[in-house]
């Protein structure tokens, strides 16, 4: 099973939004409206990112960042420029008619991509809110990235028929692409987080084993078993990989799955609590009720209304 792809697909991690910017002289811009994770593509000139708490970091040609979801940020020609708000409704229209967004002076020295990614608010195994930090790949270390970005720019440039379904699929591809490169340049930096997990073997499979079959009656010897190797082993390798047990992943993993039914389809409490592996509705709803705060038709009824 590819983990990534089937995480990114219950978690909601999909492109929503991709501009083009050009800016010239002093510039800068603060990005505070955007709940979901920001990747930022420098294709010339220099830029300075601004995330509170952090000192100034320059981005040069070629370098990409992904910043974790709902971080304040700032982007600017040099530090301390004053830094205006953004202008979301114009990024908008900018991407839907292939218009570049322009900031500073009409001399242009500086050209990037910025891009924006959604989550599902009903799921709480979130891959990119695994992150806690900018995640910043230098020009070197992402030459993977360059063809993609380059077709990611001549849509955004040349909208027409189609375009939207390009974009997102070729946002969502950058997205895979960078995390692969990421991860293969900072191994260091690959434990505690989701993304650095699944590049644990052991833990990897575990994983596939849940995300594939969901609805067996795990535990932490059965899963062991599955991937032949021992409990202590699995006891020992999957909280280090990702901060919790076998278990605690496995209920969390069946409520998000349990929170999107119930938002997206009228299926049955009956049927639904079997499809995730309860035995019945009753311990389904109690499972329910201590993960969410709500039964799961109270759930229903609010999510559907909100």
């Amino acid at each position: 099973m590819d983990l990534l792809a089937d995480a990114l697909r219950v978690s909601g991690a999909r492109g929503s939004l991709g501009v083009r910017l050009e800016a010239g002289g002093a510039w800068g811009v603060w990005l505070s409206t955007f709940p979901g994770a920001a990747l930022h593509a420098v294709s010339e000139g220099t830029v300075w990112l601004d995330v509170p708490g952090e000192p100034p970091r320059r981005l040069d040609a070629g370098d990409v960042v992904l910043l974790p979801p709902g971080t304040e940020h700032g982007l600017s020609s040099l530090p301390g420029v004053r830094m205006g708000p953004c202008d979301r409704e114009a990024a908008i229209e900018a991407q839907t008619r292939g218009d570049v967004l322009r900031l500073g002076t009409p001399e242009v020295d500086t050209r990037l991509l910025t891009l924006h990614y959604e989550q599902d608010p009903e799921v709480s195994t979130l891959v990119l809110a695994a992150l806690t930090v900018p995640m910043h790949l230098p020009a070197r270390e992402n030459s993977s990235l360059d063809g993609v970005i380059r077709l990611l720019t001549e849509e955004l440039a040349h909208p027409r028929i189609g375009s939207t379904a390009t974009v997102n699929s070729v946002i969502d591809l950058l997205l895979v692409r960078f995390v692969r490169a990421w991860l293969d340049s900072h191994p260091a930096e690959r434990s505690g987080s989701w993304l650095g997990a699944v590049l644990d073997p052991v833990v990897r499979d575990a994983l596939s084993r849940i995300h594939e079959e969901p609805e067996r009656p795990w535990t932490t010897a059965t899963l062991a078993e599955a991937i032949r190797v021992s409990r202590a082993t699995l006891s020992r390798r999957f909280p280090a990989a990702l901060g919790q047990t076998p278990g605690a992943y496995l209920t969390r993993w069946r409520m998000d799955l349990a929170a999107l039914r119930l938002r997206d389809t009228d299926e049955p409490i009956d049927v639904m609590a079997g499809a995730v592996g309860y035995a019945t509705p009753q311990a389904f709803s109690r499972a329910f009720r201590r993960a969410r705060g709500l039964a799961p038709g109270e759930y229903r009824r609010t999510v559907r209304a909100r």
